[in-house]
């Protein structure tokens, strides 16, 4: 009887420091940028210097925004636009936000069966992140993974958000150019985006236009956007377009539309503009975390202003003061 060697597990590769990473992120490696947006997603500290050198070689991308209604096929529309600006001799990087696990605090994969075979057909970059209880329909370090893809020669940049609603709008503070995708019979579903969302549209699409009630959903955003201003400080009219991401319909019509709308903030100067509200809500967005962060790991000081709280000892606003150190701006009784 012959011997059968027991098997041996296989070897787990060698940690390689987020430095040395920083040159293969630059050259378009592949594995280097899926390890980079881990440790960016994970927080590691050892990350930290590289990921800022990774953003001093950014700034070159368009970032696109997807955001809308639950339901409205957000998924099924970026496969068809990676597939579409592929076709153009695009790199394509995407990154899908989903909502966390509540028991895991992963990702809760949405529709990333049509998505990851248009990555594979067209040499795309997508990677789906937790939101990890992050309001706002963005993931914590959904921004960094961006750099990471902005530096690493992709453009556009596709951030597709969870879809909760009036939440997302944090969205356009993360993207140069924010399309809104709406679907026909989703009941009174312009009255579901037009509060905090419709305002923010770069570009409105509505899916699924081979259905019989899909021009009367156009009509109505057409409608809607002839009575109020557009966005404010921007002289660009949004489109509204029907598509139908299964087809393929009117896809090239809007892959086109995001295009111009890039050419538009280059040329009109609007982009300065949105590369300062994306500045400025990235320092805001960092400060908050580093603070909420310094809390989670000590608790102690924190939970005492927790009880004096609850015994109407100090009020929430003071206790945010002392918190943040700032004595100096408190009445403390």
């Amino acid at each position: 009887m012959t011997a059968v060697a027991p098997s041996r597990p296989a070897r787990r590769a060698a940690y390689v420091p987020s430095a040395e990473l920083v040159p293969d992120v630059l050259s378009g490696s592949v594995l280097a940028v899926a390890r980079m947006i881990s440790r960016a997603e994970a927080g590691y500290a050892e990350a930290s210097e590289a990921l800022a050198e990774i953003y001093r070689h950014t700034g070159k991308a368009h970032v696109v925004g997807i955001t809308g209604v639950p339901g409205a096929g957000k998924s099924t529309l970026v496969a068809a636009l990676i597939k579409a600006f592929a076709s153009d001799g695009k790199k394509v990087g995407v990154i899908a936000v989903d909502p966390s696990s509540p028991f895991s605090g992963g990702a809760i994969l949405g529709d990333r069966v049509r998505m990851s075979d248009a990555a594979q057909s067209s040499q795309a970059f997508v990677r789906s992140m937790a939101t990890r209880g992050h309001l706002g329909g963005l993931a914590r370090a959904t921004l960094q993974a961006v750099d990471v893809l902005d530096a690493a020669g992709y453009s556009p940049i596709i951030i597709e958000t969870v879809g909760v609603g009036q939440d997302e709008v944090e969205v356009v503070t993360a993207a140069h150019t924010i399309v809104v995708l709406s679907a026909p019979g989703l009941g009174d579903d312009i009255q579901a985006i037009k509060a905090g969302i419709l305002e923010i549209a770069d570009i409105h699409a509505v899916s699924k236009c081979d259905r019989p009630d899909a021009p009367a959903a156009v009509a109505a955003l057409r409608g809607m956007m002839t009575l109020g201003p557009g966005r404010p400080g921007s002289d660009w009219q949004a489109p509204v377009l029907p598509v139908s991401s299964v087809s393929g319909e009117h896809i090239s019509e809007l892959k086109d539309a995001i295009s111009r709308h890039w050419d538009h903030l280059r040329d009109s100067g609007e982009l300065h503009d949105r590369e300062r509200s994306i500045g400025r809500t990235r320092i805001l967005g960092t400060a908050r975390q580093l603070f909420q962060d310094r809390f989670k790991r000590d608790v102690t000081e924190l939970e005492t202003h927790v009880q004096a709280v609850v015994d109407r000892a100090m009020d929430p606003s003071v206790a945010a003061c002392l918190l943040l150190g700032w004595e100096n701006e408190v009445q403390v009784k």
